[in-house]
């Protein structure tokens, strides 16, 4: 391989695992690793030291060298500043007002670029996956929470002081489920990981009894476990999608109606196990809530890469030189 040949080091932080990878110059990934993170309040795991430790191991174990890497990039849950490199806020990790970038850059010595995870993810959708070749892009990530992004007119649109496209948090029933983000019935409260963990766990409580039961005890189901659920026909897992879908319907629909976007992208991990399903069951309930003359012109699909929409959104900031506001 050339010596000239610069790379990329690309990471999707979240609150349980830490994806990254290397990028090679012809935007194909030459390595990935992937490796569990304590989430919750953890001060000491804190934001510079799992980025210095899985970008270490990623070089060590590919054998290549820091300076053969031009930048490195990440995505993140929470509100960042990505002009600044500053964590302002992340619901799953203890990392408040973080500056981050200076040193990442102080320690590499190359260029470090951060954005909110879902923003990142739907950019990389946007360049390299299922929205390529689309100005308008409305995206909506389901996962352990309900994370949206939005491009407008060739531009990953992120509002003021890069709070915009929290999606998740669109009141659908004043009268819904309580939200982490302290309202009620936000589309993440019915429609994420969460959101239908807590629908399983009221049916168990009423005595029913279900695949999931044990999954949902503790927490939030693994995607697999509802992908086998459903295979099974299991009543209260086919309930709880169908809830989760007649929202994620009626977003898109409120969406589409305020946007007119030429495709609404779906991702995260659970669109990933089951999404066939997921897509099917909007597209049955969305044209109730377009309005006929916008629904015409808009697409609906399934994120294309994956696992690794955040890693290619993270490379297209590298790209971009961060401009993506």
């Amino acid at each position: 391989m050339a010596k000239t040949e610069k790379y990329s080091i690309c990471l999707d932080i979240g609150g349980t695992k830490i994806l990254g990878c290397i990028f090679d110059a012809k935007k194909e990934i030459v390595f990935r690793i992937k490796k569990k993170t304590k989430s919750g309040g953890d001060s000491s795991q804190n934001v510079e030291e799992v980025i210095i430790s899985v970008v270490d191991e990623l070089l060590e174990k590919s054998g290549i060298s820091i300076k053969d890497v031009k930048a490195i990039a990440a995505g993140a849950p929470g509100v960042i500043n990505q002009d600044e490199g500053i964590v302002l806020t992340s619901p799953n990790l203890p990392w408040r007002d973080y500056d981050i970038k200076t040193p990442i850059q102080d320690r590499y010595g190359v260029p470090f670029y951060i954005g909110n995870d879902v923003n990142v993810g739907v950019l990389g959708e946007y360049e390299y996956g299922s929205a390529k070749g689309y100005s308008n892009v409305v995206g909506l990530f389901v996962g352990t929470g309900m994370g949206g992004g939005l491009i407008l007119d060739n531009k990953l649109y992120t509002g003021h002081l890069f709070k915009g496209a929290e999606f998740g948090h669109m009141i659908l029933n004043e009268e819904g489920p309580r939200c982490n983000c302290g309202q009620r019935g936000c589309l993440e409260a019915f429609s994420s990981k969460q959101g239908i963990s807590d629908y399983v766990r009221q049916q168990v409580a009423r005595g029913r009894s279900t695949m999931m039961a044990d999954a949902v005890k503790d927490g939030v189901f693994k995607s697999k476990i509802l992908k086998n659920s459903l295979a099974e026909k299991d009543a209260v897992a086919m309930e709880a999608v169908d809830r989760a879908c007649h929202y994620l319907a009626i977003a898109s629909g409120n969406l589409v109606n305020t946007f007119s976007p030429e495709v609404v992208i779906y991702g995260g991990g659970v669109i990933e196990a089951v999404g066939d399903i997921f897509l099917e069951k909007i597209l049955a309930e969305v044209d109730k809530y377009c309005m006929p003359s916008i629904r015409k012109t808009v697409e609906f699909k399934k994120a294309g890469l994956g696992d690794d929409s955040i890693l290619y959104g993270a490379l297209s900031m590298i790209e971009n030189g961060k401009k993506t506001k």
